[in-house]
Parts: structure tokens; C-alpha cells; sequence
């Protein structure tokens, strides 16, 4: 996108886009809030929303930007472009606030998950519900003239619907009275977190810019199955920081392996594991017991699971990036390119 300084600039002027579409949200007279509500869904939305990353959403600005070619973004452009970032946003805090309930998690972003606030519990469901639903106010409000608004509202709300299938797939394999590790294998694990983590976190932003630029994401279907990919090896370094990671780094306490979740982890142990060390996997994975979660982090380091993610996301990065490069088009290439440089390595 040009010069360090010119990001940090571009990256501040996004995040000041966000009062502004909050203050819109609130005075929006379908809601007619009182002063309790009013607050109420001001600091909800800042607690989930905000502290985030934030890579998701900036990546339409950097991919719309990327794909003019190096030619400059009007304010316009800018502003439409930061829109349809701060609604991917909007989107994953309603993701990350459905999903700490379920998973029954923690911490989230180093503090505490919104439903684990006293005054909150139970009410964190709807306020989930509230913000998925204000993404519609927003995007009508400045593309419902737009010739590509429709494309705009399919494509939202297919990779919704497409997430929480994925959702679906991960708390189905992970439910008490479905757990069963012989069901967990690399191809199980691929259709969850394609479903659930790629399509909303790498697809949908490009596709928005896409979008923007007056193209159609439908005739860019090897663009579409990099970022399939991008988003599997994602999830992959998640699951590893779950177990590995540092919480006071990536901000959240990993819950995977009590969770019984499929991870590339358990995956990895169940199918290099020997007799004794499946043993111990099945008779601790997915209890809630800090005793029996050592027994499967253990198996983990005896298998040494750290040097095997290490070496899978290096040639993982390797594949994506020629696969990159056999695109035609160069400012795609520089898209996806900037996007694998994002990820590969990260800590959190």
C-alpha cells in the first residue's frame, strides 16, 4: 500500500471510521433507545468490536487499494471501502461473542469474554444477535444505491450461513454425547475450519473489494481456493497457540483439548501416535481436568507437535506462494502475497 507510514496512516484513518458508523448505528430512530439501552449498546459494541487485530477488516482497504494499481484511493473510495471493513468487523465480534459461549471460554483479547461479565451472562446471546443484525443497517445505508448492492448482501449472508455450518460441524464433533477421536482426521478437520474460519476471515474481505472494484469474485475461483488454504493454515497456527501459545501474548487462555475439539494437534497425535500414547489420548482428551490435560500436552512434546507445525507452516507458506504466483494478474498476486506476510510466523 506504500511506505510503513503510509499504512499506519491509512490504518489510522480506518479505525477513526468507527465512532462515526457507531454514532449512526445509535441514532438510528428504528431503535429509539433511552439513555439505559443507549449506553448499554455503546459499551457493548466497544468491548467487542474494538481491541481487536483488525486485520480482517483493513484488508479491503489494502486490497482495493492494491488492485487500482497503485493509483490513489478517493475519499469516497476510502470511506466505502473502511464501511465494508468495520461490517466484517462487526461480523466477527458477533462471531467471537457466540463462540466464547460455547466453547465456554475465558478470556478473549486479554480481558474477560463479554458474557463472563456479571451484568452480562446469558444477555451476551442477543447482544450476538443485535450486532449481526446492525450490519444490514449499515451496509443499506451507503450501497443500497450502489449497482452491486445485492451481490453485496448474497455474499454476506452466504459466508454467514456458511460459518455457521462450520460452527455447527466444530460444536457437533466436540458435544458430549457425540465425542468419538476415531471420527477425527485430516479431512473432517479441513471441512470444519474451511467452513468456519476461511470464507468469513480471508474470502470476504477480498470479495468486498472485489466488489468495490466492479468485479465479479465468481470468476476468481483460484483466488478463492488460496484463500481456502490461507484460512486452513489460520486456523491451524490457532490451534497451535491454544496449546503452545502465550496467553499474555495472544490474549486468550486455549481450551481446545478440554473442549474436545478437533484440532490439527489431536489430529497430528492420533495419527502418528503409538498404542500406549492413543491410550492416553482417549482415555484424557476432553475432560476438564487439569491433571488429564497435561496427559494429552504431554503426548503432544513426547511427538514433538512443535517442530511438526513449525516445518508444515513453512512449506504450507511455500505452496501458497507459488501458488500465488502462477496467478496472471500481478496486483492479485501483491493481494495475496501481503496477506500470507501477514499470518505466516504470527504469534497471536
Amino acid at each position: 500500500m506504500g511506505s510503513e507510514l503510509e499504512l499506519d496512516e491509512a490504518r489510522a484513518r480506518f479505525v477513526g471510521l468507527y465512532d462515526r458508523l457507531k454514532d449512526e448505528l445509535l441514532q438510528d430512530p428504528v431503535f429509539d433507545l433511552m439513555d439505559e439501552a443507549r449506553r448499554y449498546v455503546e459499551e457493548m459494541l466497544d468491548y467487542n468490536i474494538r481491541g481487536g487485530k483488525l486485520n480482517r477488516g483493513f484488508s479491503v482497504i489494502e486490497t482495493y487499494k492494491l488492485l487500482k494499481d497503485g493509483e490513489d484511493m478517493s475519499e469516497e473510495e476510502f470511506f466505502l471501502a473502511g464501511v465494508l471493513g468495520w461490517s466484517i468487523e462487526w461480523l466477527q465480534a458477533c462471531l467471537l461473542v457466540l463462540d466464547d459461549i460455547m466453547d465456554n471460554s475465558t478470556t478473549r483479547r486479554g480481558q474477560l469474554c463479554w458474557y463472563k461479565l456479571p451484568k452480562v451472562g446469558s444477555r451476551a446471546i442477543n447482544d450476538g444477535v443485535f450486532i449481526k443484525g446492525s450490519i444490514h443497517k449499515m451496509v443499506k445505508r451507503y450501497f443500497r444505491e450502489k449497482p452491486y448492492y445485492v451481490d453485496l448482501l448474497e455474499l454476506s449472508d452466504e459466508i454467514a450461513l456458511q460459518t455457521s455450518f462450520g460452527q455447527m460441524l466444530d460444536l457437533i464433533s466436540s458435544h458430549e454425547s457425540e465425542r468419538d477421536l476415531s471420527k477425527y482426521n485430516m479431512q473432517a478437520y479441513r471441512r470444519i475450519v474451511q467452513y468456519k474460519t476461511s470464507y468469513y476471515s480471508f474470502y470476504l474481505p477480498i470479495a468486498c473489494a472485489l466488489l468495490l472494484r466492479g468485479e465479479k469474485p465468481e470468476n476468481f475461483t483460484d483466488v478463492k481456493n488460496i484463500l481456502v488454504e490461507m484460512g486452513i493454515l489460520f486456523q491451524i497456527q490457532d490451534d497451535f497457540l491454544d496449546c503452545f501459545g502465550d496467553p499474555e501474548v495472544t490474549g486468550k487462555i486455549g481450551t481446545d483439548i478440554e473442549d474436545h475439539k478437533c484440532s490439527w494437534l489431536i489430529v497430528q497425535a492420533l495419527e502418528h501416535g503409538n498404542v500406549d500414547q492413543l491410550r492416553i489420548l482417549y482415555d484424557n482428551y476432553g475432560k476438564d481436568d487439569p491433571e488429564c490435560i497435561t496427559q494429552v500436552k504431554n503426548v503432544y512434546k513426547e511427538l514433538d507437535l512443535e517442530n511438526t507445525f513449525f516445518e508444515y507452516e513453512l512449506s504450507s507458506y511455500a505452496e501458497l506462494l507459488s501458488s500465488i504466483e502462477d496467478l496472471p494478474n500481478p496486483a492479485v498476486q501483491e493481494v495475496l502475497k501481503s496477506l500470507l506476510r501477514k499470518i505466516y510466523g504470527r504469534k497471536k
